[in-house]
């Protein structure tokens, strides 16, 4: 891949979401002109959906959304906004959920929407607990209701909010899944890719491309299992991308200290791959780590240690580059009945996030 594909690649997901995040602010001002004439509850509730939706992310499923359309038609296509606000919705719901089963205070550099409501309400546990429930069921209600109220003939609101819902059940199911890993025996790989695929592909990777083939008049469900096959790829390489930079990266790069999967007791990709390789006292000190009460800066600067010494660290960016060079041969594939510029999109995009894994 050259360093031109590697600007290109870059400069369309850029495009993408600067463009979607105008449009999601606008939205963000039309649902507040909706609220309940009465009460301060509600509106506080909208304001910390917007402010949570609008604080970043790199809306890596609205460039797959846009670019599924593209495979069909570089036209403009009715349908594409909605869809692409409904996913980002779906993913506040799925931001604000997962800080409260994880007890996250801070999320993309400020309060998350959970500890939000705990300084809002410091004496009342149960009531910050259940407001920020329902702020985040807000937000995946909101991700249909734009689905099902877009400028599009029907039965193609049907189909985009059927696959929406779809997505939005895995993504629970894989939550589930996610808890349920970190208890019993240390996961074997086939366990943790399940896990990816249920928690991230599904709804980052597949939901994004199926709704954006339907939008464009394809039905997706002649190609559904090599696009089933790209998301998988690509969502388990997101994952072990991810875990690998949390345990090797620098703080400055992942935005957040290092060996947070081993402080928060995660059997990561690399946690496992770590207890995998350490026999005796090496993994009586990543056990502790995970099972301890805390786990200290030196304690995961020892654990890397002990990993870099196994070669853990090679052996997940060669897993990583594998699962890239995977994923763009199955894009490769697509030639023969889609538009090129798409084509070579979906191509590049695998290749591009695993050179991010250094």
């Amino acid at each position: 891949m050259t360093a031109g594909d590697e600007t290109g690649v870059r400069e369309r997901l850029t495009g993408h979401r600067d463009r979607f995040d105008a449009r999601f602010a606008r939205y963000f001002d039309t649902v507040a002109r909706e609220r309940p004439s009465r009460g301060v509850f509600v509106p506080e509730a909208l304001e910390l959906v917007r402010d949570m939706s609008l604080r970043g992310g790199k809306r890596l499923r609205v460039a797959l959304l846009y670019e599924a359309a593209r495979l069909v038609t570089p036209d403009a296509v009715a349908g594409l906004e909605e869809a692409a606000l409904s996913m980002e919705l779906l993913h506040t719901h799925g931001l604000i959920h997962d800080d409260i089963i994880d007890d996250s205070p801070v999320r993309r550099g400020a309060p998350s929407v959970y500890y939000a409501y705990r300084e809002r309400f410091p004496g009342r546990p149960q009531t910050a607990l259940g407001l920020a429930v329902l702020a985040g069921d807000l937000a995946a209600f909101l991700s249909l209701r734009v689905l099902l109220t877009a400028p599009v003939p029907p039965e193609l609101r049907q189909a985009m909010a059927a696959v929406q819902a779809a997505a939005g059940a895995d993504t629970v199911a894989g939550q589930i899944l996610d808890l349920e890993r970190d208890f019993g025996p240390v996961p074997d790989r086939e366990m943790l890719d399940l896990v990816s695929e249920y928690k991230s592909a599904r709804y980052s990777v597949l939901a994004p491309l199926r709704l954006g083939l339907l939008a464009a008049g394809a039905d997706p469900a002649v190609h559904d299992k090599d696009l089933a096959r790209y998301a998988t790829l690509v969502g388990v390489g997101g994952q072990l991308r991810d875990d690998y930079l949390d345990l090797f990266a620098d703080s400055d790069t992942v935005g957040k200290p290092a060996g947070s999967d081993l402080r928060e007791g995660r059997r990561s990709y690399a946690v496992c791959a770590v207890l995998a390789a350490a026999t005796g006292r090496e993994r009586e000190i990543v056990e502790t780590a995970l099972t301890g009460p805390g786990c200290r800066p030196e304690t995961v600067e020892q654990i890397r240690d002990i990993a870099r010494r196994h070669g853990v660290d090679e052996r997940m960016r060669a897993d990583l580059h594998r699962l890239a060079e995977e994923a763009a041969s199955v894009a490769a594939g697509w030639r023969p009945r889609w538009r090129e510029e798409a084509v070579a999109f979906f191509e590049r995009l695998p290749l591009w996030a695993a050179r991010r894994a250094r």
